[in-house]
């Protein structure tokens, strides 16, 4: 997929750039790093992994590579959403392997301004923060910048702990 559009937020009294792929999530509107993301893909046929966590809606190939697929409404505890024309795949680089995540609809490539992006720590507290960037803001839209690799390796790390637990019930 190819993103057409890109808009600029700017402030001047930033030093840099931000280039961030913005996303819907239920009424909410995300960013990651465009350096993160591979390729953003429609949804295709998802086999799903017997025994994974809920959040792990299951394997596709993709050109002859098995890629797994976490679904981001699972994982941040949004209601679930099936056959939506508009949901897309992002393909993110998590150290030498891919992983694909589930998103609403993909609007836009940014260029966001250092200015205008809010550390996370002062507007959010708990667990959550460490899968934050930060919180930018483009006109009257508040962006949550998310940095993806955080979440996976949560979700990585999740999957392992309940894969532990159910070899030591089998035993």
């Amino acid at each position: 997929m190819s993103i057409e559009e890109t808009r600029t937020a700017t402030d001047s009294s930033s030093g840099g750039e931000r280039q961030i792929v913005a996303f819907s999530l239920g009424q909410e509107t995300y960013g990651v790093d465009i350096a993160s993301v591979r390729e953003i893909i429609p949804i295709q046929k998802i086999v799903p992994v017997p025994r994974a966590p809920d959040f792990v809606e299951g394997i596709i190939n993709l050109r002859g590579r098995i890629v797994p697929v976490l679904d981001l409404r699972k994982q941040f505890g949004f209601e679930e959403k099936k056959g939506d024309p508009n949901q897309r795949i992002v393909l993110v680089e998590a150290g030498q392997d891919s992983i694909g995540v589930i998103v609403d609809s993909v609007s836009s490539v940014l260029r966001i301004s250092e200015g205008s992006i809010e550390p996370a720590a002062t507007v959010v507290v708990g667990n959550e923060i460490e899968y934050i960037q930060g919180i930018a803001k483009v006109g009257e839209e508040l962006i949550v910048l998310l940095d993806l690799t955080r979440i996976i390796s949560d979700a990585e790390k999740r999957t392992l702990r309940e894969a532990d637990l159910r070899a030591a019930v089998v035993q």
